[in-house]
């Protein structure tokens, strides 16, 4: 099945400062890509050329299946755009705003009003449909937006920082309603500052870090680049301390916590080594954690100033 987007060598610069700096970015049909990065590191530019609002200086991008450059409004049929600023018109209902949108695309006057129906339906908005937009809660609002979006029925969507400023529950609803999207074969471009967010929703995560692309991976692939794994080991009897500390030689210790920190992917592997080692040593932890990297780690090392180098993070993870 061919690419949802496939964008290469992509360029974009606003007088001398270049924002997109030949990004490569291939996105698999009903799949969730996310694009992480640091304000400014060009996310919302690449969703803006991408979605057609604006053009790129060079590169060659298709978006479901079309070629952006020559044939600009077969991509607008077939994608839908929420930006990370609402587009909801306070001033009319929720009913209204959508009727609106159903316009916009063309819509039959009965078939506008039944797509209009159904989906503030199935954005569990029924009941505020005739209210004043500008009456919604911010998650409200953002369910609408995307609503919204869906009116012209798009397979492509892209979500600039859809759950910005919402709180902890509308978060996680916004994110049960992008899971049901891909569930219905749609494909999602999302960018997002919430690193949990791309961790929970994302298939793959590209991390953009001064107009370039800095890794690609799965979450788990990108976690691997990071070092700093272990396994903790505390104890309370000293004397088990001790011995642990003699056998595991490679252990760093903390000998007032009476603890040992040993270097580890977090795999059930090595987790499973352990504890056989504690078992046939007729040692006992009182407490067993352990640390892998996260997309925390992850982002910080690809985008600050950390002991990883440019060379050893510039391939795509496979």
């Amino acid at each position: 099945m061919a690419p949802a987007i496939a964008a290469k060598g992509l360029r974009k610069s606003y007088g001398d400062k270049p924002v997109l700096d030949g990004i490569d970015l291939t996105v698999p049909t009903g799949t969730v890509f996310s694009l992480l990065g640091p304000n400014g590191a060009g996310k919302t530019t690449a969703v803006k050329i991408l979605s057609t609002l604006i053009t790129a200086d060079s590169g060659e991008v298709r978006v479901g299946g079309h070629d952006l450059a020559t044939n600009p409004q077969a991509v607008r049929a077939v994608i839908g755009v929420t930006g990370q600023f609402s587009a909801v018109d306070g001033l009319i209902t929720g009913e209204e705003n959508m009727l609106l949108m159903a316009d916009l695309h063309h819509l039959p006057k009965k078939e506008g009003r039944r797509t209009a129906v159904e989906l503030l339906e199935r954005f569990d908005l029924t009941e505020a449909a005739r209210k004043p937009a500008s009456t919604y809660s911010g998650g409200m609002k953002r369910r609408l937006d995307i609503a919204m979006t869906l009116v012209g029925s798009p397979r492509i969507i892209f979500l600039d920082e859809p759950t910005t400023g919402l709180d902890p529950r509308s978060r996680h609803n916004m994110w049960q309603i992008i899971r049901e999207l891909v569930t219905d074969g749609v494909t999602v471009f999302l960018t997002t500052q919430y690193l949990e967010e791309a961790d929970q929703l994302a298939d793959r995560i590209a991390v953009l870090n001064n107009g370039r692309i800095a890794a690609e991976g799965s979450a788990e692939e990108l976690k691997r680049l990071i070092p700093g794994g272990h396994v903790r080991l505390r104890f309370t009897d000293p004397h088990a301390y001790r011995s642990a500390a003699a056998a595991l030689r490679e252990a760093a210790r903390d000998d007032e916590a009476l603890a040992l920190q040993i270097p580890s992917d977090g795999s059930q592997r090595e987790l499973r080594s352990i504890l056989d080692w504690l078992d046939s040593a007729g040692v006992e932890a009182d407490e067993l954690t352990v640390h892998t990297p996260d997309l925390d780690d992850v982002f910080f090392a690809l985008t600050g100033d950390t002991t990883l180098t440019t060379d050893q993070t510039k391939e795509t993870v496979r």
